[in-house]
């Protein structure tokens, strides 16, 4: 184990929870966006956009396990594995006088609730804090190991 693994795993977590937030604040920019993309020929509003993470796999599990019966072995850190799309159905909203309303005067709105995107930002946003809050707390350990020396 490294010095500086606390590091490496700070950092992976602040990257992490930055690209969720940059996916939730694209999220809220486009929650009235009725024209997100072109499927045949056709607009359809802006989906909601997800974010998976995991753990970073460094080893087989077999060396993991044989590593941790010996010695408590040390994390790799989180990675984001893929973005992904809400299968949510869209809102819909009675506007005839909408461009994009349809022959009934119906218009499909993306799947996006400002509500919820604002508590998954608060959440990201305090993981971030969380993460800071670890990355500084290591420096001064590491910071006050060196001053034993003195």
């Amino acid at each position: 184990m490294r010095l500086t693994n606390g590091f490496d795993i700070s950092s992976s977590a602040l990257t992490a929870q930055r690209l969720r937030m940059d996916v939730i604040s694209s999220n809220i920019a486009n929650a009235d966006t009725t024209r997100g993309k072109l499927v045949d020929g056709k607009w359809v509003p802006y989906q909601r956009k997800m974010v998976s993470m995991a753990a970073k796999p460094s080893q087989p599990f077999s060396q993991v396990l044989a590593g941790a019966m010996q010695a408590p072995a040390a994390g790799e850190g989180v990675k984001v594995t893929k973005i992904t799309e809400d299968n949510a159905p869209f809102k819909q909203v009675y506007n005839p006088t909408h461009p994009d309303a349809d022959e009934n005067g119906f218009v499909l709105l993306p799947n996006v609730d400002v509500l919820k995107e604002m508590v998954d930002m608060m959440s990201a946003t305090r993981s971030y804090e969380a993460n800071v809050t670890a990355l500084n707390a290591s420096k001064a350990m590491i910071a006050k190991s060196l001053e034993i020396g003195k």
